[in-house]
């Protein structure tokens, strides 16, 4: 009996500390970790939310662009981080599905982290250098065919959703293209800009200014329905290939154990941002979808995500490499 006393106090005692600790949180600057490089569609998010959080805290949110690996070396270095509310990281869908395509992770996707929230939803769109003469899906898989292996497409690593984007569209297409892979979707798309390759699938996000400007020219996006902010570019599955559908979740994930507390604290901030009119509209302006989420219903989506990507990945034949 006197054992259940004392631990129900020490159980209390730490219940009133960590919320002590939440309230005044925070009280130096927070460690952004994107695991992608600049301009991709996770730094754009995280870099809109960051100035947000700064201006409403006080504290400077850092962004630190950990590119490399499909996203794996960026959420490492936060898996292994303090759980003390001082280092976050934001995942793009890949975060789901990277055990199904690596054999061996540095970490456990479900163990191994802190959900915040579902941030949004986004698709990749396809898009072609201006010098690509290929105008629409169809052409460029005429293309394809006409000479196997021609075309070089960029990727940002095996775990993105660029990367699965491709994969998928090469074997219902069945073609073969050329995959040049780069550490982030920064990368990537500054080489296809550059002409260095002729493809890409990418974040609408940092696509869209090139292909305002007439550098690239978006051919399909992998949602099912059209991007709001691109509604002349047709989805590839009314393009050429029904069936094709690719969209996923970006979010926020934190250290594993950390306090309940400050979950929810992070949770709060970065709904309200979400629910700032200014924020809707560039995130809508950028091919993403807001949503917002507790840490709990995020977690239930990556778990649901992880089993159908588990049928689909078995469904098309790609195995962990």
């Amino acid at each position: 009996m006197r054992i259940a006393k004392f631990a129900g106090l020490a159980l209390a005692l730490y219940s009133c500390a960590t919320a002590a600790v939440a309230q005044n949180y925070p009280t130096k600057p927070i460690r952004f970790v994107v695991p992608s490089s600049a301009g991709g569609g996770s730094d754009v998010l995280a870099r809109m939310f960051a100035q947000k959080m700064t201006e409403n805290w006080g504290q400077q949110v850092v962004i630190d662009n950990r590119s490399g690996a499909g996203g794996i070396i960026g959420s490492e270095i936060v898996a292994q981080a303090a759980p003390d509310g001082y280092t976050i990281l934001t995942v793009a869908p890949g975060y789901s599905y990277n055990s199904l395509l690596y054999a061996k992770l540095p970490y456990d996707t479900l163990k191994d982290f802190s959900r915040v929230t579902h941030l949004a939803n986004a698709p990749t769109v396809l898009v072609v250098h201006a010098s690509v003469p290929a105008k629409s899906v169809p052409e460029l898989i005429s293309m394809a065919k006409a000479k196997p292996g021609g075309l070089n497409c960029a990727t940002s690593g095996i775990g993105t959703s660029g990367y699965l984007s491709v994969i998928l569209f090469k074997r219902m297409a069945g073609i073969d293209l050329t995959l040049i892979p780069y550490k982030g979707a920064g990368d990537s798309t500054a080489a296809i800009v550059g002409g260095q390759v002729q493809m890409l699938f990418t974040a609408p996000g940092p696509a869209i200014p090139h292909i305002r400007s007439g550098r690239l020219r978006a051919l399909g996006v992998t949602s099912t329905k059209r991007v709001t902010s691109l509604p002349e570019v047709p989805t590839i599955a009314e393009a050429a290939l029904p069936g094709y559908a690719l969209e996923g979740a970006y979010g926020i994930l934190a250290p594993p154990k950390m306090p309940r507390a400050i979950i929810d604290k992070l949770n709060a901030e970065f709904l309200r941002i979400l629910k700032l009119p200014d924020i809707r509209t560039k995130l809508v302006d950028l091919g993403f979808e807001p949503v917002g989420s507790t840490p709990e219903q995020y977690t239930k989506l990556v778990v649901e995500d992880m089993a159908n990507w588990a049928k689909i990945f078995k469904e098309i034949g790609i195995k962990p490499e």
